[in-house]
């Protein structure tokens, strides 16, 4: 499990450290550093995918992320003899340091510490059990990509989501690694039954079919469309297309967190986009329980609902309080280039210790200004 990061020199960061827990919740303005924080750590996994580490530098774009050159990763105080920084501890206790010098001539960040070999790399940063989805994820199509190599070689659904269809339609009938995560009124502990299980408290009784299309055909796309149970009846199926854009949006993050290994670590960004309220607090439920049952979650999120759901899951015993963390950003200070970053801590009956001026407050300020 990642339990801290410390940046130097990092985008807008001069020196900032980030406590992680089970589950991480990061919040806060927009623009104050909390996708840089996670790039930080999809950059060095980025590196070592492509083998530029431990002996070679950063590397700045790829399948992860894109970040452009060098100077626009140096933090804009930083001079030409400053070092960027990327520290990780690591549990079962252990720290491991990357250092990079800027080269203006060649507009890169070449490693100037000592290499971490292979056999100190945080098993994360090498093994398929780690999972990115990014903000902007794969809406309703007409039909879906097919990869072998993603899906039945590392399991994996894609940063926007697009292989999870895909992955759905080879991996739904395997039983959930987590049974914790079971909910009730599931046909079965499949994947498959799970998602749907889960997905009926965003859209009530929907019910997912995926049909891989014979590669004989020469062609490699998966279709996705959905029914609905209505009573005792099941409607006809409709494709993705002509059915609420938030189902298909919010599909890869319930099979990611569904089908994740205890220890793995699952990144996501934005995971309420789409959806209303109550499916929101149902996403935050799940993140908890995933949390609660070995995977490590670390989270960007605007909402308001997002976070409830994961105190909610604190009260009621899903999830110790000790294993949620929200990281709240902030606009600096007039004597400070820096976002702020306050650590909020979490009772076992879900409160929050303290309520910093623009965290989650908007409701109150409209409330008062409307009476």
């Amino acid at each position: 499990m990642i339990r801290s990061l410390l940046l130097r020199n990092f985008k807008c960061f001069r020196e900032q450290r980030f406590k992680f827990a089970p589950l991480t919740l990061l919040s806060g303005i927009n623009g104050m550093g909390k996708s840089s924080a996670i790039q930080s750590l999809l950059a060095l996994r980025q590196s070592y995918d492509q083998g530029m580490l431990p002996a070679t530098g950063l590397a700045l774009n790829g399948e992860l992320v894109r970040l452009g050159n060098a100077s626009d990763v140096l933090h804009e105080g930083a001079d030409s003899s400053d070092q960027l920084e990327i520290v990780v501890e690591f549990s079962p206790p252990a720290n491991r340091e990357w250092h990079f010098q800027y080269d203006r001539e060649k507009n890169s960040l070449d490693l100037c510490s000592q290499p971490v070999t292979q056999d100190e790399v945080p098993t994360v940063f090498l093994n398929d059990d780690f999972c990115y989805l990014r903000a902007e994820r794969v809406g309703p199509r007409m039909s879906f990509d097919v990869s072998d190599f993603h899906v039945r070689q590392h399991r994996r659904l894609g940063t926007q989501g697009e292989l999870a269809a895909h992955y759905l339609s080879v991996y739904g009938g395997e039983s959930l690694p987590n049974p914790r995560l079971a909910r009730n009124g599931a046909a079965s502990s499949s994947l498959r039954d799970q998602v749907e299980a889960w997905m009926s408290e965003v859209s009530p009784g929907v019910r997912i079919n995926v049909s891989e299309l014979a590669r004989s055909q020469g062609v490699d796309i998966v279709t996705l469309q959905y029914s609905y149970i209505r009573g005792t009846q099941v409607t006809n199926q409709y494709r993705s297309t002509n059915v609420g854009f938030g189902v298909t949006y919010v599909l890869p993050i319930f099979v990611a967190l569904l089908s994740a290994q205890p220890g793995s670590v699952i990144v996501i960004e934005n995971p309420e986009a789409h959806l209303h309220p109550r499916g929101q607090a149902i996403i935050g439920e799940l993140l908890a329980r995933a949390a609660s049952s070995g995977v490590q979650i670390i989270v960007e999120t605007h909402s308001d609902h997002v976070m409830n759901g994961a105190r909610i899951a604190v009260r009621e015993k899903m999830l110790n309080a000790e294993d949620l963390t929200i990281l709240f950003f902030e606009r600096p200070s007039e004597e400070r280039l820096d976002p702020n970053v306050s650590e909020l801590k979490v009772d076992i009956d879900g409160r929050i210790d303290r309520w910093p001026d623009g965290f989650f407050d908007e409701w109150d300020r409209s409330l008062e200004r409307l009476l």
